[in-house]
């Protein structure tokens, strides 16, 4: 039932335009089953920081700086190029174009292999240079095994899932892909720990068990495209076509630079916190984590956004998609700042849940208490982002990115040494960058931005 409810918006043009109740009631049917994963996505995360932290302190500091790096691959394989997946193959069908569906399989899965390959490359060959480089040699010598197993290992099939399960939700079959995805995510945990604990792997044990339930996700939600999950048959015979790629690329790769802009951010930040010490550097990956948290919880919703929007767009509705980006992006803002008036009003609670070292807590409450009542605004900035994908009008998400990149950073950097702040100056940056984030975003969709080309 679930599935059916999730395929129909995709599938059939809208003969009258739907009103809110009804607006709420497709995003709602089709975000349920992602949201459910990204609850799962959270839980695993939240463990994934619990554990390093029981490492020490050194240890945590190392997964702090590989934090972004990881992040990165699970926001371009999942939301910014899987947004593109997910946005050509809705927009091809709400235009009846199933045979242009099925060849864009093929062209996701080249891009796919692609993107993991650059990752592998770069971050199992070369760790130590790379995280050298933002957080001096001893975080980086922490984190350089684990970046070997967690990239060398792990990112081709990290790429190929969230692909494959961007397919699914592009044909509106969102509980397909959560299916499938569920495995992932309730096996790491308890995986992660064995591997890092009883057989003392310590960080390897972690990339190592994310490499492995990816391997066999990957293998599964393949498994399940070929056979028809997405509501039709993908030709896999196909020779690549560039108008197909562009398809994809077209708003993938915005998508992905945005996305890449956003972990630029935390590497910048990162990068000038380190200079009051490694404590610091893992305090605000403490922070960071919990910012970036927002984007599970609000992919649930965006991903239906980027599908409805999508199909709204193809079958020429722009009003109607105008109406659904409007409305998801609100319920993202109510969901996401519930969250971040909890985490602003009670820092040190969640702080102290993620360390036993007493200087790492302190800083990471400073930190949580600015940045946490901005969570609202970044998950509102977050839903449009997603839903500017499935229209395919990503320049405001582009200047919301640089406005995010200039405050956190150029203006974090003015409060904390010009205004004399301190840390504290970095992390109200950070949280005025992400209120910005939001403001932005919201103001690309209107009428004067999305309408015909």
């Amino acid at each position: 039932m679930a599935d059916t409810l999730a395929a129909t918006p995709v599938a059939a043009p809208l003969l009258t335009p739907p009103g809110t109740a009804d607006v709420i009631r497709r995003i709602g049917a089709l975000a349920a089953p992602t949201a459910l994963i990204s609850v799962l996505q959270v839980t695993g995360q939240l463990f994934e920081t619990w554990l390093a932290a029981r490492q020490g302190t050194a240890a945590l500091a190392g997964w702090a700086v590989l934090l972004p790096f990881a992040l990165l691959m699970q926001m371009m394989s999942t939301g910014a190029m899987g947004g593109g997946v997910v946005s050509a193959i809705a927009r091809a069908l709400g235009a009846g174009k199933r045979d242009e569906a099925s060849a864009l399989v093929v062209h996701a899965a080249l891009i796919a292999v692609m993107a993991g390959g650059i990752f592998a490359i770069a971050l199992a060959v070369f760790p130590r240079t790379i995280l050298s480089a933002i957080a001096g040699p001893i975080a980086a010598e922490s984190a350089a095994v684990y970046a070997t197993w967690l990239f060398g290992a792990g990112a081709i099939p990290v790429w190929l899932a969230n692909t494959f399960a961007s397919v699914l939700r592009g044909g509106g079959r969102h509980a397909l892909a959560a299916r499938v995805l569920v495995f992932a995510w309730v096996a790491y945990p308890p995986l992660a720990w064995v591997l890092a604990e009883p057989a003392g792997l310590g960080l390897a044990g972690l990339g190592i068990a994310m490499a492995g339930v990816f391997w066999a996700a990957s293998l599964a939600m393949i498994t399940v495209v070929a056979r028809g999950g997405a509501g039709f048959v993908p030709e896999f015979r196909v020779r690549p076509s560039g108008a197909l790629f562009r398809r994809i690329l077209s708003v993938g790769l915005v998508a992905s630079l945005l996305a890449g802009v956003a972990n630029l951010t935390t590497i910048l930040v990162t990068a000038q916190v380190a200079r009051h010490g490694a404590a610091a550097v893992a305090a605000y990956g403490i922070s960071a984590r919990l910012e970036f948290l927002m984007i599970p919880i609000a992919f649930g919703i965006g991903s239906a956004l980027t599908a409805l929007v999508g199909r709204a767009v193809g079958g020429g509705d722009w009003a109607t998609a105008r109406r659904i980006a409007w409305t998801g992006a609100l319920m993202a803002f109510a969901m996401a700042g519930a969250v971040g008036l909890v985490v602003g009003l009670f820092p040190g609670t969640f702080a102290a849940a993620f360390t036993r070292d007493p200087e790492v807590a302190a800083i990471a409450a400073r930190a949580l208490g600015y940045v946490g009542l901005a969570f609202g605004g970044f998950g509102m900035g977050m839903a449009f982002y997603f839903a500017s994908m499935g229209a395919g009008r990503m320049r405001w998400p582009v200047l919301a990115g640089v406005s995010r990149i200039g405050l956190a950073v150029g203006g974090g950097w003015c409060l904390a040494n010009l205004a004399g702040m301190g840390l504290e100056g970095h992390f109200l940056g950070v949280a005025l960058g992400i209120t910005a984030y939001g403001l932005v975003t919201a103001a690309g969709v209107r009428p004067g931005v999305w309408r015909a080309a």
